[in-house]
């Protein structure tokens, strides 16, 4: 009996592409990254005081206690190891991120753990004290105009360098574990369980990819808990005005005061379903915010901290109002020392015609009668 030879088609394709020398330094890669998490302690839970007899209690999660001084630590974590499970980090070839400046500072640090390059593609306008911390982990600071072009200016370095463009503003949302693992929700939910209202009525985040209010919602969701998720935008910043329209493709022509918060466009990582309430902060109030917090309990933020911080205090004020009782969260996003120049100095408030006065008078009102009057 013959038979006919195969074909093609009729026998086992077999292409083997491993590099061991790539595994090699992709296992070590990935194993210094997650020792990073493993040296780490948790951030702490702040109570910010407020009258017993109001019956509610508001706490901000400290994150500006990890390594490279902010709540981006967790999300440039995040996005190292979805970058290099992906297999889309390489040795000796820069990664790229477009970004305000706390992202770029946590993926600098994270470059320099794994031994790559990195490039961070920001406004001109970023502080300089953030610059300078990018440099100190052994990054490169390139330079944009207008913010609205830092995407295809880091997509061109990419493709420029043979790098890799994390692009944080799409993966935010997806590189994190938003089931657990100690992500930031299931710390504050931990840290909460022996307080006298346990389950927050209320967690206020702030929006610069999404990726945080993402998490926290779908923990929320996931976890059958009532606690609610308000996002708080600030000025020139497209989040709250495609929430509440539902066009994904609204966009401004200018970039946000509020350093690390505020986009141009609804970026891809914002998941506008899973979120309650979104407030729009005026700018002045956000500097208030921050200058009343450092006057309760001694900190200094930065502005995103005191977007989210006003939000939080008009919630506190509404449920002393409707005689309810519990907890609001919200966050201290990263340190003040990062903009004594701009939230902490009356020179750079005149010169962004921004009055203050009539905010903190408000905070004044409400933490001294629990009457909000806007």
């Amino acid at each position: 009996m013959s038979t006919s030879p195969l074909t093609r088609a009729d026998v086992t394709l077999d292409v083997d592409r491993t590099d061991t020398a790539y595994r090699d330094w992709l296992k070590e890669a990935v194993r210094r990254v997650q020792a990073d998490a493993n040296r780490s302690a948790d951030t702490h839970l702040l109570r910010f005081p407020l009258p017993e007899r109001w019956g509610v209690d508001l706490y901000l999660k400290d994150e500006s206690t990890h390594p490279t001084g902010s709540l981006k630590h967790r999300l440039a974590r995040s996005l190292f190891l979805y970058g290099l499970c992906n297999g889309w980090i390489r040795p000796d070839r820069p990664v790229i991120e477009a970004s305000s400046g706390s992202t770029a500072v946590s993926e600098a640090y994270f470059a320099h753990l794994i031994g790559v390059p990195f490039i961070a593609v920001m406004p001109r306008t970023t502080s300089a004290e953030k610059c300078r911390l990018i440099e100190f982990h052994g990054g490169r600071c390139h330079f944009v105009d207008d913010p609205r072009t830092m995407y295809e200016a880091s997509a061109a370095l990419a493709a420029e360098t043979g790098g890799h463009y994390m692009d944080q503003f799409t993966y935010a949302e997806r590189a994190t574990d938003w089931r657990g693992n100690n992500n930031i929700a299931e710390s504050i939910f931990r840290q909460m369980e022996r307080e006298r209202f346990p389950e927050p009525e209320w967690i206020v985040a702030t929006a610069g990819t999404g990726g945080t209010s993402a998490t926290l919602a779908r923990y929320v969701h996931y976890l059958q808990y009532d606690t609610r998720i308000c996002v708080a935008d600030p000025e020139n910043s497209c989040f709250f005005d495609g929430w509440t329209t539902g066009d994904a493709d609204v966009t401004c022509d200018r970039g946000s005061r509020i350093e690390g918060i505020g986009r141009p466009r609804m970026e891809p990582s914002f998941v506008p379903g899973a979120i309650d309430r979104m407030m729009k902060v005026p700018d002045a109030a956000s500097v208030a915010a921050v200058r009343a917090l450092e006057k309760v309990i001694g900190r200094r933020a930065g502005g995103s901290t005191g977007t989210g911080l006003w939000s939080a205090l008009r919630i506190v004020a509404e449920m002393v109002a409707a005689g309810r009782q519990g907890s609001v969260v919200t966050l201290l996003c990263d340190p003040g020392d990062r903009y004594l120049d701009r939230y902490y100095s009356d020179a750079w408030l005149t010169g962004q015609g921004l009055d203050i006065t009539p905010y903190a008078a408000v905070i004044d009102t409400l933490l001294s009668t629990g009457v909000w009057r806007e």
